[in-house]
């Protein structure tokens, strides 16, 4: 085999690797640039966040169901409005809560949709009702210490 020969082998491997590590980086990333096909947006209103970001997953029943696309602020009543890109194959009640959980004891935060039994489906832009905002972990903490304080003061 001669070394130009030799040299395209090689340089065919590489441009393979290299085309595998961008695949692999973009699935780990949820960054694929494939779409699910058909989606519709539903919004969402919570008290607090937390730390959920643009793309967290949404699921139900541990099934990723859709995305968040969008985190803005409503100034006219203070909470934070949450827009997601849900999959066209998924469809939910009227009466589904929306929570926010988190994955492990100081994982990443997602949406988390509890299924409701009403006969009504939600539509493209509808906004669901019942919310649950996210646990702040520091705040529970500040609790905890603070009634512990206040027990160890009153037995004194």
């Amino acid at each position: 085999m001669n070394r130009l020969t030799l040299d395209l082998w090689v340089g065919c491997f590489v441009a393979i690797g290299l085309a595998s590590l961008l695949f692999l980086a973009l699935k780990v990333g949820n960054l694929s640039t494939a779409s699910t096909g058909a989606t519709y947006r539903l919004e969402a209103k919570f008290d607090n966040i937390g730390s959920l970001k643009v793309r967290a997953p949404v699921k139900t029943a541990g099934v990723v169901v859709g995305r968040v696309a969008e985190i803005g602020f409503d100034a006219a009543n203070y909470v934070a409005v949450v827009t997601m890109k849900m999959d066209g194959r998924y469809k939910f009640p009227r009466d589904t809560f929306a929570n926010i959980n988190t994955s492990g004891l100081l994982g990443e935060q997602y949406v988390d949709f509890e299924v409701g039994g009403d006969t009504e489906q939600l539509q493209d832009g509808d906004v669901i009702k019942k919310t649950q905002s996210a646990v702040v972990i520091e705040k529970l903490i500040s609790q905890f210490l603070f009634s512990k304080a206040s027990e160890d003061s009153s037995k004194k």
